[in-house]
């Protein structure tokens, strides 16, 4: 089975859904997450706006389970804080699926992050930076409390007592909108974290803060022998781990504890939808995957369910080839 079924699944009811207009090219991007995925999330963040703006009841499957609302609320509260059960909670990831098991070893459970935007760009990355994989431990570090995988847990059951379901090595998409709110512009693509992740993370951090270092000493006029430099790289070299630049630091006498949070912003070759690939039409809802997990019982999947969708291939010069799964409105 696709290691990642659950986006194929929820790619396939956005294109349904759409069809049927039960959502829109310009509806909200939250809307489309929530009419597309139905009940396949682990993880929604603004609970609030999916009940309130879109009658989506993330706690209603649980709740069928309970003979009366009083048994639910008994029952949540020593997990959640009632108050938290339908709120905005701004925390990363906007959604994640739930996850699966086969062949006994975990497969889905994908993270979902929304970037909607009304011109060209890609909106910003502000809370982490965009990778292929993310666990719930290093989810937690990042948004400094583990309110993201008590829910998760939660929703996932008896799974989530399993070994392994904590650092269980989750696949990243986007939910990429641009020239949002021009109905004969607008691109939507569901996209791989590899898509972004063209340098792996830790290279990533490491490089950042030599290029700090090296613009200070720049600006500064100074001048570092390069033996000792070349000592303060090679230490350099091991401040690589994201989770710990974002947790927040004790500092002695000091009266905060500062947080370092890291935000990126989409080089234009690593946005499907700029002007290096225009094979990413105009009002095209897309699934964009690396090349090396494509599997060819994809094209079985996705046609038995969507006839019309044209496939075809991509290459992404920071990269390598990309598959793409195109449906064009």
């Amino acid at each position: 089975m696709c290691k990642f079924i659950d986006v194929v699944d929820f790619y396939i009811g956005m294109i349904n859904a759409l069809k049927s207009r039960k959502i829109g090219l310009l509806s909200p991007l939250e809307e489309i997450c929530l009419k597309a995925g139905k009940d396949s999330f682990a993880y929604i963040d603004n609970r609030r706006d999916a009940k309130e703006k879109y009658g989506y009841d993330f706690w209603g499957i649980i709740k069928n389970q309970f003979e009366e609302k009083k048994q639910f609320i008994d029952w949540i509260k020593s997990r959640v804080n009632e108050k938290l059960l339908y709120s905005k909670s701004e925390q990363f990831p906007d959604f994640l699926f739930k996850v699966r098991k086969h062949q006994d070893k975990f497969i889905c459970g994908s993270l979902l992050e929304l970037k909607d935007s009304k011109g060209g760009s890609i909106a910003s990355f502000n809370s982490t930076l965009p990778t292929k994989y993310k666990n719930l431990e290093e989810i937690d570090v990042i948004n400094n409390k583990n309110l993201v995988s008590r829910i998760a847990s939660l929703i996932d059951g008896d799974l989530a007592s399993e070994k392994g379901y904590r650092t269980f090595e989750r696949r990243c998409f986007y939910l990429v909108r641009t020239h949002a709110g021009r109905d004969d512009k607008v691109k939507i693509s569901v996209v791989d974290g590899s898509f972004f992740e063209t340098v792996p993370k830790d290279n990533l951090i490491y490089q950042m803060f030599l290029n700090i270092l090296h613009a200070h000493l720049e600006q500064k006029t100074i001048r570092i022998p390069p033996d000792i430099l070349n000592q303060i790289e090679k230490a350099l070299s091991h401040v690589t781990d994201q989770t710990i630049i974002a947790a927040s630091q004790v500092i002695e006498k000091a009266s905060v504890r500062p947080r370092l949070r890291i935000m990126a912003e989409v080089h234009s070759e690593g946005n499907p939808h700029s002007n290096f690939y225009p094979e990413i039409s105009e009002r095209s809802v897309n699934l964009i995957i690396d090349a090396s997990i494509y599997e060819k019982k994809l094209d079985e999947i996705i046609s038995q369910k969507i006839p019309e969708i044209k496939k075809f291939t991509i290459h992404h010069k920071r990269n390598g080839d990309h598959v793409v799964f195109q449906y064009k409105f």
